[in-house]
């Protein structure tokens, strides 16, 4: 796909220029003074992590993150790797009051949530993405790698680091991988979850992003958020990721074939062992192959 000029495709809105008074429902409000209500400020320190893990899902998933906590997001997964992993949620659109303080409770046992006060709604998830931009580039910018993961997922945290991320080697810069979808259109059918009308997104394609998770150099989330400020938002937060790279001029990274995968596939110890992301894991099923998974030998199935 050609990388020209964004400005002439979508709208790039001048820092001094006036919000509209009006918009669209779909479009988030943005730029727009989002405040932190739970927040984790010193969770880099003293020593900046090689790998954050930004986990998104609703603010009452409480089973869901416990999971995530016992298996993949275990922050002591990878010996010898400094790993921190944080919870991305909004406020709870339904019983509110309740939600919000067993949250907090849930904050103040695991320090691993972080909450800004927008709607914890499907169409905000773009809001949500920008507020773990936002939380690397102000309380953790010296971060080697960033992962942005859905929390229904499956990730293999160990072959992600040794085996793509390397601490051995020199960090790259401006990085940015995962499983890319190109040359997707914006669905126009009202009656579809992706529904993105040309009042939203003007274009016929979108440019290439990844699609669930994906995997950036720590100095790249400042530079999203950055470039955030200067865009009209559209509520697919992996397309508005896209759209940044492409405002950014720079090019996603093709990862390793088969590596990173936006589908569910069904577990097998062996063939999970070489994989980084697979899609539709419940908590449940989480915790039941999780065991069996650490379990596994090395030379049973080959690889490293």
């Amino acid at each position: 796909m050609s990388r020209s000029n964004v400005t002439s495709n979508y709208t790039v809105l001048p820092t001094h220029q006036t919000k509209p008074t009006t918009r669209h429902p779909l479009i988030p409000p943005y730029p727009h003074d989002y405040k932190f209500i739970l927040n984790e400020p010193d969770k880099c320190k003293p020593e900046a992590p090689f790998l954050v893990l930004l986990v998104t899902g609703n603010s009452n998933d409480y089973q869901a993150r416990h999971a995530v906590r016992s298996t993949w997001g275990n922050e002591s997964t990878v010996p010898g790797v400094s790993v921190i992993r944080l919870f991305l949620t909004g406020i709870a659109p339904r019983v509110t009051d309740r939600v919000q303080k067993m949250l907090e409770e849930e904050s103040a046992t695991f320090h691993d949530i972080i909450q800004q006060d927008f709607l914890d709604t499907y169409n905000n998830l773009t809001l949500k993405t920008l507020m773990g931009m936002e939380w690397v580039a102000k309380h953790c910018p010296n971060a080697s790698y960033v992962m942005k993961i859905d929390i229904d997922m499956f990730l293999n945290v160990d072959f992600l680091v040794r085996n793509l991320l390397m601490p051995g080697i020199q960090v790259r810069r401006n990085y940015m991988s995962g499983n890319i979808v190109r040359n997707a259109k914006p669905q126009r059918n009202i009656g579809y979850k992706y529904y993105a009308p040309k009042e939203v997104y003007p274009r016929n394609e979108y440019p290439p992003y990844c699609s669930g998770s994906s995997v950036l150099s720590g100095d790249l989330a400042k530079k999203i958020y950055d470039v955030a400020q200067t865009m009209q938002l559209i509520n697919m937060e992996d397309c508005f990721t896209g759209l940044c790279m492409e405002a950014l001029k720079l090019n996603l990274t093709i990862p390793p074939k088969g590596v990173f995968n936006g589908h569910h596939i069904e577990y097998d110890r062996c063939r999970f062992s070489s994989l980084i992301t697979m899609h539709q894991y419940s908590p449940q099923r989480l915790m039941e192959i999780w065991p069996d998974f650490q379990s596994r030998n090395v030379s049973e199935c080959g690889t490293s």
